[in-house]
């Protein structure tokens, strides 16, 4: 590989870094380089200790609870039945994909167990509080 593509290459890579951007280089016959810039998304911050206190606190008073050795919520719904539960998780799954944010859940019957997290950032976001609180909504509307 001659030094101007180990330059260029190395710069790439840099570019990459600063700007939370992936970069593909493709090498076409040694002779042309086409670069494609594929926006990555920026890294969804975690709670700040006062947004926890804050936007925690009435979920918890609504059942979430701190999940113990992870930095997550859950949640256990219980619904009249299997349908009003399933409904449920439809409307759920529908926000879910919108928000590009999908619950960890388990459903027997009547009852939705509902873990949140946010993946990317290793612990509790913003986009965990709006999926509580949506579910909340969605639930009072069974």
């Amino acid at each position: 590989m001659s030094k101007w593509v180990e330059s260029l290459s190395l710069a790439i890579q840099l570019i990459s870094t600063l700007t939370g951007t992936q970069i593909c280089l493709t090498n076409y016959n040694f002779s042309f380089f086409f670069i494609i810039f594929l926006q990555s998304s920026p890294k969804t911050p975690k709670l700040t200790a006062e947004e926890r206190e804050t936007e925690l606190q009435p979920l918890k008073s609504s059942g979430w609870t701190e999940v113990e050795g992870r930095d997550a919520i859950y949640k256990e719904f219980k619904f009249k039945n299997f349908n009003q539960a399933f409904g449920f998780m439809t409307r759920v799954a529908l926000t879910s994909e919108k928000m590009d944010h999908h619950p960890e859940w388990f459903n027997v019957y009547s009852r939705v167990q509902v873990t949140l997290t946010t993946h990317d950032c290793g612990g509790l976001s913003a986009k965990d509080v709006k999926l509580a609180k949506f579910m909340e909504r969605a639930a009072s509307s069974m």
